[in-house]
């Protein structure tokens, strides 16, 4: 454990320990989509970026918003001082700094803000081929939930439809400083050779947040504030609940909704 950085709470960070654990995660980047460069979320103390900062191809950068961790990552690693940035993921214009090369992404996320990382990958996919990150594992398991699985949601759906999602392993508490209270697991992306719907992907996200918000109702009741043309779509959809639907049927249900249209009044009694 670094004398240097010490964990703050506030930013949800939990250091892992086990350098073991540190180079098995880095070993799962299969170099998918021939990326050239690897960013790394929250290097932290810098425990995974001991295995990728000295790597001429791909090329690491780190982004931390704690000085703390910038100023000890910038001691370590002089070499790639450059490449060590200031600043906050959720804000990071990728394409700026990274051009038009793919970039891999890498992290044991903090978990108070794991789903906001992810949604901010998957605006950026077309830049990022491969992720390999450390989620909380009931976050996990969400993300990677088959359709009529329990746990299976809006992570589940708006991840699947761009990415190939696979959990690899879980790690227990007691190799992270300080020990969350909760499993965490690593959790393996690919990006889909046909990552692009052939939908208004707006209205593709739009629907799915919308039927899951109200995911106890039919799609018909859920969604009765857009204009679906459900004469269009299969016999008795309209009567499903979204858990039931991969992304190919609300990729469908877009293809049969104006993006147009102005949100209908609800119904009476609703």
């Amino acid at each position: 454990m670094s004398q240097y950085v010490k964990p703050k709470k506030a930013l949800g960070q939990h250091f892992l320990t086990d350098p073991n654990i540190a180079r098995k995660i880095v070993s799962c980047l299969s170099g998918h989509g021939g990326y050239s460069r690897i960013l790394e979320v929250g290097p932290g103390t810098g425990i995974l970026s001991r295995f990728l900062a000295d790597k001429d191809k791909p090329l690491w950068y780190g982004i931390d918003v704690d000085i703390e961790s910038i100023n000890h990552l910038v001691e370590r690693f002089p070499a790639a001082s450059d490449r060590i940035i200031h600043g906050d993921f959720l804000d990071f214009d990728l394409p700026s700094v990274m051009g038009d090369d793919s970039t891999a992404i890498i992290g044991n996320f903090p978990y108070n803000i794991s789903s906001q990382i992810l949604f901010r990958i998957l605006s950026l996919k077309e830049f990022v081929p491969e992720v390999v990150g450390m989620f909380q594992k009931e976050v996990a398991q969400r993300i990677a939930a088959p359709p009529g699985n329990k746990t299976y949601g809006i992570l589940s759906v708006l991840t699947q439809a761009f990415y190939h999602v696979k959990i690899l392993f879980h790690v227990e508490a007691h190799v992270f400083h300080p020990p969350p209270k909760v499993q965490s697991s690593v959790l393996h992306m690919r990006i889909k050779d046909a990552y692009r719907l052939p939908c208004d992907e707006s209205l593709f996200f739009r629907l799915v947040k919308t039927a899951f918000n109200q995911r106890r109702k039919t799609l018909r009741n859920s969604l009765r504030s857009l204009d679906i043309a459900w004469e269009q779509l299969p016999a008795g959809l309209a009567r499903e609940r979204p858990e039931k639907l991969g992304f190919q049927e609300f990729v469908h249900i877009a293809l049969q909704t104006s993006p147009h249209a102005p949100p209908k009044p609800p119904a009476p009694g609703e």
